[in-house]
């Protein structure tokens, strides 16, 4: 698998962090790991994730900028290691 890591600012409210997991789960993409702390003004989120999966990146950035609270989307990190899973012995 790939791994990804994406920077998405977005306005503060309620349900936008739910709204993201589920655009990411639904694309077919692994949360690996997720930073979120409000901006100064208070009035956005800046988040940052680290997902991985086969499916190209450019399909989870393309649905998350669709999103009515989503501001702004942005690849910080693209890894062109594979990574490798573990299978049952």
């Amino acid at each position: 698998m790939m791994q990804h890591q994406i920077s998405i600012l977005a306005r503060f409210r309620p349900e936008v962090l739910e709204r993201i997991l589920r655009v990411t789960r639904h694309r077919g993409f692994r949360i690996n790991s997720m930073n979120m702390g409000q901006s100064t003004d208070g009035d956005n989120v800046n988040i940052e994730l680290t997902v991985s999966s086969q499916r190209p990146l450019t399909q989870l950035c393309a649905q998350l900028t669709k999103l009515s609270d989503i501001t702004e989307v942005e690849v910080l990190q693209q890894e062109s290691r594979l990574l490798r899973t573990q299978s049952a012995m």
